[in-house]
């Protein structure tokens, strides 16, 4: 019989203290605090994240149901609503959001391995925006509409094990487009964008790095062709271009060449042309690129049906904020877990299996890949997949 630790503390052994706690030093989190730290708060959050809890009170009334088994999870201090929703309100959110920010670095670098595309060895990011809509009189502070509020999620997403190494959250009027301003861009890696983020001036600064991007047109953009290169037909591929814009404002933001690369989707039929300043990949990778965009909307797909992200304990700025860090370190601390113990189960199915087993004194490994009583197949133990 297993008589160790918890489901609920294992996972949690995931979590490195000593950086934790350099992060609450940093922004003085634990100041004048007697009973009820900061690394309660994230304890307790990360198990209403788990568990799917649904209100602050909903985190009180489970957790003090299992009031004898809290010191085995880590949490010291008495768990009450009131406390909680004071910590959510007044400790730093940049607690949580540098520390899940060291949490992305140990991640990426487990993750680097993984294979995306045999014709590159560069990194891949997505970059995309998903909306939470919230109410305006309870939120008035991301305005968004005339009688509406909400929070956009600016996301870039390494598509090596599809974790997100930028998270820019702001009210719902922010554009799309502002993002590229906040980006620390890589040298030599691609960025995957929609044509949300087309602004040539912004876009130019890719040259610079150099780093590369992969976009769509619009229909209404002017441009030259230079050269026409041969492709392919049968790919889809309809004809890969090198141009220049001719437009007033276009050609003053964007004085070098484009590559343009039309292709028609086989499935549904629909011409989609892309825009690159790359000009070495064949054009059929160029479009496999764009396509895997998706993996992004995957992400927030993900998210907001399996960690709570759409309904929030707290109704201020910090709170949210507060909320949606730690909902993505419980993300990428399931990511590392399931990287660390070779897992072939999805995170979803990890999720799951956690959700109903965080008191259990049960081996996580056991629990995870035996739930069915099979054995585990070693051989195929490491072809992960996070969706």
């Amino acid at each position: 019989m297993f008589a160790g630790k918890l489901i609920f503390k294992q996972v949690m052994d995931f979590v490195p203290l000593p950086t934790f706690r350099r992060c609450v030093s940093r922004y003085q989190g634990d100041f004048r605090v007697r009973t009820f730290s900061c690394l309660d708060q994230f304890l307790c959050m990360a198990f209403a994240q788990i568990t799917h809890r649904e209100s602050l009170r909903d985190i009180e009334i489970c957790l003090r149901s299992q009031n004898k088994k809290l010191y085995h999870m880590g949490i010291r201090g008495t768990v009450s609503r009131s406390t909680l929703a004071e910590a959510n309100e007044k400790r730093d959110w940049r607690i949580y959001a540098e520390f899940a920010q060291s949490l992305i670095t140990t991640a990426r670098e487990l993750y680097k391995e993984d294979s995306f595309l045999e014709e590159l060895n560069e990194t891949v990011y997505a970059l995309d925006a998903t909306t939470i809509d919230l109410c305006l009189s309870m939120f008035p502070w991301a305005p968004f509409r005339k009688n509406k509020a909400a929070v956009k999620l600016h996301t870039l997403l390494d598509l090596k094990g599809n974790i997100p190494t930028f998270i820019h959250i702001s009210d719902g009027k922010l554009h799309d487009v502002n993002t590229l301003d906040l980006l620390r861009l890589e040298a030599g890696a691609y960025y995957v964008m929609d044509r949300g983020y087309l602004d040539f001036e912004r876009l130019y600064a890719f040259n610079q790095i150099p780093a590369f991007f992969v976009t769509r047109a619009k229909t209404n953009m002017k441009f030259q062709r230079r050269y026409s290169h041969p492709v392919d037909k049968e790919t889809g591929l309809r004809c890969d271009q090198t141009i220049v814009l001719t437009g007033f404002y276009t050609g003053k933001h964007y004085p070098d060449t484009l590559r343009r690369v039309k292709f028609r989707d086989p499935k549904t039929g629909k011409i989609l042309v892309f825009l690159t300043n790359n000009f070495t990949l064949p054009a059929l990778t160029i479009a496999q690129l764009y396509r895997s965009r998706w993996q992004v909307e995957l992400f927030f797909k993900w998210i907001k049906q399996h960690l709570r992200i759409k309904r929030f304990y707290g109704t201020s700025e910090n709170a949210v904020k507060t909320q949606v860090w730690i909902a993505v370190s419980v993300y990428v601390i399931v990511a590392i877990m399931k990287k660390r113990l070779n897992f072939e189960e999805s995170l979803y199915t990890i999720l799951q299996i956690l959700s109903v087993s965080a008191f259990e004194k049960i081996d996580l490994y056991q629990l995870v890949t035996e739930r069915d009583c099979k054995p585990v197949n070693t051989d195929t133990r490491n072809q992960l997949k996070l969706f």
